[in-house]
Formats: C-alpha cells, structure tokens, sequence
C-alpha cells in the first residue's frame, strides 16, 4: 500500500519543503520508490532544493488539464532514480486546482509508488486544502517558536476535521544551548501544547543553507552532519525502526561532544 503523507505547518519558513526533500531523498537511499509532490501553485520551490530546477518542462498543472501525460510531468532525479518530483506551475494560482483534481492526481501517482509526500503551501486557505485532500497521514513540521506552534496547533485541528487523523510531529531548527538558556521552547514545551506523537527532532543546522543553496538535500553529502542523521533517524521511524531520539541536552557529555567524537574532530 503506497503512503500518501502531507508535509505542513501553517506558517511559512519553518522547513516543510526542506524536509520533503531530505525525506523524500533518505527513503530513495533506502530502494523505495517516492514521488514528492510541489503543491505550492505560483511559489514552486521544491525543484530549486532537489536541484532539478533545469529539468522541469511540463507541471502538474499541464497533467490536470491534459496537455501532456502525467508520466511527462514527472522530473526523475539523476542521483537517486528511485526518486521523482511532480513540479507546482508558477503561472497559475492556488485556486485554479481543486481538492478533487488534486485527489486524482495523488490516486494514480499512489499506484506507481511506495511514498508520495506533498508539499504543502503555507497558510490554511485553497492551497492547503488541496495538499491535504489526498493525504492518509500528515507530518507538521513547526520550529521552536510561540508564532509557529500556535499555527502548527490550528493546522493539526484541521487536519483531524478533515479526518487526516495519523499526525506526526516533526520539530525543526532547535538549539539546544538557546533552550538550556530558557531563550527558546523545549521539544517537551512543543510536544505538550501539539500533543501528537513525536516522529523526529532536526537541530539547528547552517549546513542546510549551503545544501539548500546547492540543490543537494543534507542526506546525500558524503560527509554526515547532525541534521542529516537526524532525517535519516526520521525515515527509518517511519518505515518502522525503533529509533531513539538523539540527546540535545546540554551536559558534560552533550551532543556537541558526542558529535564531535563521531566525526573525528578535536
């Protein structure tokens, strides 16, 4: 059974097509065949973090209105064939899809793959509505900020009215020194305000800039950063590993020790 699942948060910036990307990368690594899904009609950005931006020629929105096969629509990644993009079209609004439109789409791509995951637009207006409509399951992603939980926290109410009920967490961009500080949210502080379970927890990382930057998602670099096994940590939960969270506390033996020791650095 192929697994559609929603990347979303309500707010804009707190990762959610940086996750796509790293997610959607780690399970191809792995020998699954996942398409990832740009539903941000009018703002895509999905293929400028895949680095695929050159290799777009038609969208999903010249699929749906059948000017071209959705097989010619399908950008397939040189590194990872396992792994292919279906773009958003930047000349068209979010109102010129309709949830039922997006429903099919999703529908056929989920008999060609193990994972479609979808990229939802910020906000909870047509562009939301429409990344959702397909979804069984949903990942909403929020940093460690007051302004984006509460958003994550509207956005998981919509989600179960919606009856998009197997919500995970996914809580990005922590800094462990700020929290030890009392200067940011906890991962426990987000956990009990959203009370979903906890899929995975990505650190603070200036590596992501450089990839995103790059086009090459942090799960393909040949040298391993925390962020990077973070998002692995998180697939191999979803593919139903036991994984522990790793440990950000501030301690003698902390995770800036441990991870140093685990790269060899002095």
């Amino acid at each position: 059974m192929s697994r559609v699942i929603v990347i979303t948060s309500g707010k804009g910036g707190v990762g959610k097509t940086t996750s796509t990307a790293n997610l959607g990368m780690a399970l191809a690594k792995r020998g699954r065949r996942v398409a990832v899904v740009d539903a941000d009609f009018g703002l895509r950005n999905l293929d400028l973090l895949l680095g695929l931006e050159n290799r777009v020629i038609y969208t999903a929105a010249e699929a749906l209105a059948g000017e071209c096969r959705l097989e010619q629509a399908l950008v397939k990644d040189k590194r990872q064939p396992n792994l292919v993009l279906l773009p958003a079209a930047q000349n068209r609004t979010k109102d010129s899809i309709t949830p039922d439109q997006m429903k099919k789409l999703m529908g056929v791509l989920a008999t060609k793959f193990d994972y479609v995951f979808i990229d939802s637009p910020a906000g909870i207006e047509m562009g939301f509505r429409n990344a959702i409509a397909a979804a069984t399951e949903a990942i909403v992603v929020t940093t460690p900020e007051i302004a984006a939980v509460r958003d994550a926290d509207r956005v998981v109410g919509l989600l179960e009215a919606h009856t998009v009920h197997n919500t995970h967490l996914l809580i990005n961009r922590l800094r462990p020194l700020m929290v030890a500080a009392n200067d940011m949210m906890s991962v426990e502080d987000v956990q009990e305000i959203l009370a979903i379970p906890l899929l995975g927890v990505i650190p603070d990382d200036e590596r992501v800039i450089v990839s995103t930057n790059r086009g090459e998602p942090l799960v393909l670099s040949e040298t391993p950063s925390i962020a990077g096994i973070a998002y692995d940590n998180v697939v191999r939960r979803l593919e139903g590993e036991t994984v522990e969270l790793l440990d950000f506390s501030v301690n003698s033996d902390s995770w800036v020790g441990r991870i140093k020791k685990f790269f060899g650095s002095k």
